[in-house]
């Protein structure tokens, strides 16, 4: 398995990943379909990142950074397909994802998720985030967690 930068070509697996991820714990909102539809536009040009996991010729993960504000990033798109989850796949797509944040000088990422993903609360406390107050910017109905990393 080998964890790779997102390319055009890969447009459709991630948009697919994330659809399927969220029609079994959620349902997607207008805001999912236009980044996950335009994840070039939205996610790679205003100065964010998406790192995919493949595993030979199949993409079987991804997560995105997707720009807020300078030195603040959103952590977010982070799916897994059901076949390869429980095998820590998340786990080392965050591991990657926060090296790459920190080798950038980033001040902080933030999530937005929700409470009844406890597994992933509970890897997200584990790499060092923390809850705060969720503010006006929440971008999604379902999110009712908001946490934060500092980076630096």
């Amino acid at each position: 398995m080998e964890i790779i930068a997102y390319q055009p070509q890969y447009a459709k697996d991630f948009k697919e990943l994330n659809i399927a991820w969220l029609e079994k714990y959620f349902w997607v909102e207008p805001h999912d379909q236009e980044v996950l539809g335009k994840p070039e536009k939205y996610i790679i040009e205003p100065g964010g990142n998406i790192f995919l996991i493949k595993d030979g010729d199949k993409i079987i993960g991804c997560v995105a950074l997707m720009k807020i504000d300078t030195g603040i990033f959103e952590l977010t798109k982070m799916a897994v397909s059901p076949e390869y989850q429980g095998k820590k796949i998340g786990q080392k797509l965050m591991e990657h994802t926060l090296d790459f944040a920190k080798k950038q000088d980033w001040d902080h990422l933030i999530i937005f998720s929700n409470r009844k993903l406890e597994n992933a609360i509970y890897i997200y406390k584990k790499y060092g985030f923390r809850e705060i107050p969720i503010g006006e910017n929440n971008p999604y109905t379902r999110g009712d967690i908001k946490m934060r990393l500092d980076l630096s």
